[in-house]
């Protein structure tokens, strides 16, 4: 077997896996950015006290967009096998950190849906230094 052979057959049981991982984090950022926007009428509202936001409207649309959005196109990258597939997924991870710590800096630990965002985080993180880099 070539060495291209091997490596596409690496890459590969870390490309799917990689892929359906991103895509839950972004199913799951978009559902929740659009819930938000839409009201969030179940999460109290108090939560926000003594953050700049006086509803969930604008941080529905920065989960949506930035959390959501980046998974979606690491996601799709990494589907595609772009060359950016890898820095797609790192940086997606990276804006989910960002957002887990202002969110958790904002309105504390209230949900057992941010911890299993973090270990989700850490394992899609873990499958990206695994990822060939594609030379499209």
């Amino acid at each position: 077997m070539s060495q291209s052979t091997n490596s596409r057959k690496a890459g590969r049981w870390v490309q799917i896996p990689l892929g359906i991982l991103l895509l839950v984090l972004a199913l799951n950022a978009l559902g929740g950015g659009y819930y938000g926007m839409a009201g969030a009428k179940d999460i109290p509202i108090e939560w926000l006290k003594g953050s700049p936001f006086r509803d969930y409207f604008f941080p529905g649309l920065i989960l949506l967009i930035f959390v959501g959005g980046s998974a979606l196109v690491a996601a799709i990258l990494v589907f595609i096998k772009h060359r950016l597939a890898k820095k797609a997924a790192f940086g997606s991870c990276a804006i989910v950190v960002i957002w887990l710590s202002v969110q958790v800096a904002i309105i504390g630990y209230v949900s057992w849906m941010q911890p299993a965002t973090a270990a989700l985080t850490v394992i899609i993180f873990l499958f990206t230094f695994q990822l060939p880099v594609y030379g499209n």
